[in-house]
């Protein structure tokens, strides 16, 4: 188990030093739980009601909880060194068209004045819940005219516009026009933003659209944060507040303000952020399963996978987790066709209806004496729907026949799981399922699994094969109240190695507790030079900073697209309390790290050698031929295993060469190992992809596809080491 994997609470009391919380707002219940920041256990954990409909709104919920679980694990407010809590509110507000009135001001003359008066549109871009984004607009030739941008700003207003969106066409280059909305604006004390705050990348249409959704939500988001700012402040909590990301890390309350369409679908991102804290998760896929629907996201060499959001049916610039949804969990509906009498039905479907909509209870968790003598029936669970869901009817009573019974009946949900029910009322559940279909309950219950699963395992594989991931070091994690519903079928159905996350049912509070602060930054830059892509990097780099990641901690990622003028960059940090806490737990980490590499590589540990180590990471590799007939004339490869301290393979590779070399000399070593390795070909020079490992900071490079781009970014993070330090550098070749 990792260190930073999560552990029952040894007890109220008895926790070691400060703690952190993660707090996340769903759409029917706020989960809190509370970890030591010493040793990652889970010190406790409550659920409360969302407080959808309290004069403060889910804030109240929120505090409900924070003080309901420090009263639960005896810590005092002034304890708490980690508050961050994920919220639906944002995408809800969405999702159910529960958006302000937005007054867009266009800014410019001539064609830009044209460009912008297009933007009204947006008036017809409709959300996920039919209704339309309600939009006024206003023109503002002159933004450098006296009194011009407030008069704008006053048009909107007065036709009901409650926050305000400046846009000009080319604001990514010069802003003025822009900033004089935002001046105008805020001496309105109206809420406002501007597309060149929301994102630096060309493309109006997709750039104000943005910035549209992103004013759409702000008034209820800034209420909701000065409610829990307040009210934390009151309850004696002293550390800063921090707020779930839908890209899998947290950012500051006064971020948060700025840009709030970031929590936007920050849900399941919580979700697979714990699995990338708490999981020791390197390569593979994560199943966040609740009792309507199974949320499916990637993690690939250690990162979680981002893509531009759809919002409304449209793409977006909101960098988000990319998750796939499937409409199957743990209280999906058995569906059933065919004639009446043992034997002569069939198996049809699996949900997408779940027992919640059909609003019964789940037939195993009843009482087995309940159930004795019940029959299956068929029933439409909306007036709308086939009438071939099959239920349960016992007594008077009806019980839903789900996936979490047939799970339960097959014997794959472990004691203590959340999703566990008594195994007789499981099999006295699938009984009728059984006899209707002329099958024993245990193949009925597989027949169910399996027909539950194939929408779920078509998705994994699609994006197995979309990340190309290594199916050899793939694991599935399932998390969610109904993980163990689906996820431990689904391994055996793919040969994919699976396991349900410990605490699964907690595992979006947790995410949120233990992740890091996390900012990307997105520039089209033709022609971009070697300060250009250093100022992207540095742009990031300093946003964490602001943002309190503790300078020693900080790792950023660079992405350079020639192709596309693109460059990008992403940094992450840790707060200094979770710095240290990791460098602690490192003390005792490292002794499974060629255990962990060998049953990555599925060899024997003493047929690994070791290459490199510099106290926070291990290389291991192993030399072997391709397999198959033609096996015998190719060249060997050198297969790669970097291990981190906490037993975590941060990267795998199939073909790379290690270097360790000295900070002093790593610089110049380094252009003549990138130059040595560079593949020359039509398209041009191509190195290789490159990673660093600098003291506890893992460099990944692999994005940089110039070979002057890539020396230039090493040099600068050698540049930040003592001289006599080592720097192991990884290169894989391009294919």
């Amino acid at each position: 188990m990792s260190d930073a994997t999560p552990t029952p609470s040894p007890g109220p009391g008895s926790h070691p030093g400060p703690v952190r919380i993660g707090i996340d707002v769903g759409g029917t219940f706020t989960d809190a739980v509370a970890v030591s920041a010493t040793t990652y256990a889970l010190l406790g954990q409550v659920k409360v009601p969302t407080s959808h409909d309290h004069a403060d709104g889910v804030a109240h919920g929120i505090m409900t909880a924070l003080e309901r679980l420090l009263g639960d694990i005896g810590v005092r407010a002034q304890d708490v060194g980690f508050l961050a809590h994920g919220t639906t509110q944002a995408t809800n507000a969405l999702l159910e068209g529960d958006v302000a009135t937005i007054g867009i001001v266009g800014v410019g003359s001539g064609y830009d004045a044209f460009a912008t008066r297009r933007l009204r549109s947006l008036g017809k871009l409709r959300l996920d819940s039919g209704h339309p984004l309600p939009v006024r607009y206003a023109a503002l030739r002159e933004p450098d005219r006296e009194g011009a941008a407030l008069a704008s700003v006053d048009r909107v207003v007065a036709e009901g516009a409650e926050v305000v969106v400046a846009v000009e066409p080319f604001s990514v280059d010069d802003p003025r026009g822009e900033l004089a909305v935002l001046e105008a604006a805020r001496v309105r004390g109206v809420p406002v933003t501007a597309t060149h705050e929301i994102t630096q990348l060309y493309g109006l249409g997709k750039r104000a659209r943005t910035a549209a959704l992103n004013a759409g939500v702000m008034p209820r988001m800034l209420q909701t944060a000065d409610l829990v700012e307040r009210s934390i402040h009151e309850a004696g909590v002293t550390a800063p507040l921090m707020v779930m990301r839908c890209d899998g890390g947290v950012m500051s309350l006064p971020e948060m303000r700025h840009r709030p369409l970031l929590t936007v679908l920050s849900g399941p991102a919580a979700g697979v952020a714990g699995a990338l804290m708490g999981e020791k998760v390197g390569e593979g896929v994560f199943l966040e399963t609740g009792g309507t629907s199974t949320d499916i996201s990637v993690i690939r060499r250690g990162r979680v996978q981002i893509r531009h959001a759809r919002l409304g049916g449209r793409e977006t610039y909101l960098s988000a987790l990319d998750v796939r949804t499937v409409g199957i969990g743990g209280g999906s509906l058995v569906r059933v066709g065919g004639g009446e009498g043992p034997g002569r039905a069939s198996l049809t479907d699996v949900g997408p209806r779940s027992a919640h909509i059909a609003g019964l209870p789940y037939a195993c968790f009843a009482d087995p004496a309940e159930l004795e003598g019940a029959r299956l029936v068929r029933i439409s669970p909306m007036a709308s729907d086939p009438g071939d869901h099959a239920v349960l009817e016992s007594g008077g009573r009806r019980f839903a026949l789900t996936v979490t019974c047939a799970a339960n009946a097959a014997g794959l949900v472990p004691e203590g799981d959340y999703a566990r029910a008594d195994a007789r009322a499981a099999r006295a559940a699938l009984a009728p399922l059984a006899e209707a279909l002329g099958v024993e309950v245990e193949e009925a219950a597989r027949a169910v699994l399996h027909k539950a699963t194939e929408r779920v395992a078509a998705v994994v594989d699609e994006m197995v094969g979309d990340y190309g991931l290594d199916r050899q070091v793939c694991a599935l994690v399932g998390g969610g109240g109904g993980a163990a519903t689906v996820t431990p079928y689904l391994g055996r159905r793919t040969g994919l190695d699976a396991r349900i996350a410990a605490h699964s049912e907690v595992i979006s509070p947790l995410g949120v507790a233990l992740a890091l602060v996390r900012e990307s930054v997105e520039r089209i830059i033709p022609g971009a030079t070697h300060a250009d892509v250093l100022a992207v990097r540095a742009e990031a780099e300093q946003a964490v900073l602001r943002q309190g990641a503790d300078p020693a901690g900080i790792e950023v990622d660079v992405t350079v697209d020639p192709q596309r003028n693109l460059v990008a960059a992403v940094a992450t940090g840790a707060t200094e309390l979770r710095t240290k806490d990791r460098a602690a737990a490192d003390d005792d980490a490292g002794a499974g790290a060629r255990a962990a590499a060998a049953a990555s590589l599925g060899a024997r540990p003493a047929e690994l050698s070791e290459y490199a180590a510099n106290g926070q990471y291990r290389v291991f590799g192993l030399v072997r031929r391709p397999g198959g007939p033609l096996g015998r004339f190719a060249r060997e490869r050198t297969h790669v295993r970097v291990v981190d301290a906490e037993g975590v393979v941060r990267l795998h590779s199939a073909d790379a060469l290690v270097d360790t070399l000295v900070a002093a000399e790593a610089e110049g070593r380094l252009k003549d190992l990138v130059a040595e390795r560079t593949a020359y070909g039509d398209g041009g020079a191509l190195p290789p992809a490159v990673w660093l490992l600098l003291g506890p900071k893992f460099a990944d490079l692999s994005g940089v596809l110039d070979p002057g781009h890539l020396v230039a970014l090493a040099s600068a993070e050698i540049a930040r080491r003592a001289p006599d330090e080592t720097v192991v550098a990884v290169m894989e070749k391009r294919r």
